[in-house]
């Protein structure tokens, strides 16, 4: 069977943690072998890769192809105007996409069905390509697509034009699917596969290693946050935390527009001293992050199913996690972790100190993560590709 998996969130050379979900299940069903793919995954076109232009040079910087773990992606380009972008997106990117998917055919890789990632612009563009194409559609929603652009009505209704028309609709948590429903698309075609966690590269660590590893003093205790440095992903509330949790020292594992102002809190608050920015790391590096640490905290405001809950897990770490959405479904024992009670920094203090009191052993921890390997996920893919293709 050949699959064309088309998506905007994919890794590249330039970003290759962006998008890295989409990749590993990608990377999970190839090991099967009964699956060949090629990966369409468009980029925002921008004419300058000067460093300056910050996210908007990497775009420009992204190459047109290239091989990534042994498959070809294409990064076609199209056209995402301020203002009205929200709305043309999907639209440009499926024009900008269509040569390339055309050309592909026309090499001999006539796919049997278009698997898209998100929902909103890639699962809408996807559509578009399929009916042109006349091929079979799935669409993997993903979190904010379904959690949040909704409240838009024109991008809602071609949402659901979407849904209508693709043969499934996938969530990784079961509660996507749920609001998908809601907004009126058929059960029938509701799905859900959660991402699983690479329990061979997510492994229990000496602590003490992992904090030499760091260049951490070994002693204390640690809390880890891992994310994207933007507003959305509460790092701001593990900062405001610190000074109700005298000796504990927070690790800040990511990179964005928030660095800054994250670290004028932290000065503000007069714990710039208890705080290590670790900056953007590799998968295999985020690794002894996860040992180092105590615990792992997780405070946003909308995530689909957050890999990092189970990577900590999966390393013996346990979490403490806003209770929202998908995380509930995975932060479910108390090997687990700890779901705040509410949004805020005195929730994450009284977490950790219910945490800090009951702490699950690591070995219990790690034998939660487990239950999440990508088998079941795999399997359910190839049967609901085989279905339709």
């Amino acid at each position: 069977m050949k699959i064309l998996l088309f998506s905007s969130l994919y890794p590249s050379s330039v970003r290759p943690i962006h998008g890295i979900f989409v990749e590993t299940r990608l990377r999970e069903l190839l090991k099967t072998g009964e699956v060949q793919a090629k990966v369409v995954a468009p980029v925002p076109w921008f004419p300058s890769s000067h460093p300056r232009f910050g996210d908007y040079a990497q775009f420009a910087a992204t190459p047109q192809f290239e091989h990534r773990h042994g498959v070809d992606v294409h990064h076609p380009r199209y056209l995402l105007l301020p203002r009205i972008g929200m709305n043309i997106a999907p639209y440009t990117m499926a024009q900008g996409a269509l040569s390339t998917v055309r050309r592909l055919q026309s090499e001999g890789f006539d796919f049997d069905l278009i698997d898209a990632h998100y929902y909103y612009p890639d699962g809408v563009a996807a559509g578009l390509l399929a009916r042109w194409l006349g091929k079979p559609l799935v669409v993997t929603a993903r979190g904010t697509d379904l959690n949040l652009i909704p409240q838009y009505s024109f991008p809602r209704r071609l949402i659901l034009q979407t849904a209508a028309q693709a043969r499934a609709s996938i969530g990784v948590c079961q509660a996507l699917m749920d609001s998908l429903h809601d907004l009126g698309a058929d059960a029938s075609k509701l799905h859900t596969l959660r991402n699983g966690v690479d329990l061979e590269r997510f492994t229990p660590e000496s602590r003490s290693a992992a904090r030499r590893w760091l260049g951490l003093p070994e002693d204390g205790q640690y809390l880890l946050s891992v994310g994207h440095l933007i507003e959305r992903k509460g790092h701001h509330l593990a900062i405001e935390a610190l000074p109700a949790l005298p000796g504990v020292q927070l690790l800040v594992a990511g990179a964005g527009p928030q660095h800054t102002a994250l670290q004028a809190l932290a000065t503000r608050l007069g714990v710039a001293d208890r705080v290590h920015w670790l900056g953007v790391l590799a998968q295999t590096d985020l690794k002894w992050c996860y040992n180092a640490a105590d615990a792992l905290t997780l405070c946003s405001s909308r995530e689909g199913w957050a890999n990092v809950l189970l990577e900590s897990m999966a390393c013996g770490t346990p979490v403490i996690a806003t209770n929202i959405w998908g995380t509930p479904e995975v932060v479910s024992t108390h090997a687990a972790g700890v779901l705040m009670g509410q949004r805020d920094a005195e929730a994450l203090v009284q977490a950790w100190r219910q945490l800090m009191a009951a702490l699950p052993t690591r070995e219990d921890t790690r034998l939660h993560a487990e239950k999440f390997s990508w088998d079941a996920t795999t399997q359910g893919q190839l049967a609901l590709f085989k279905s339709f293709a």
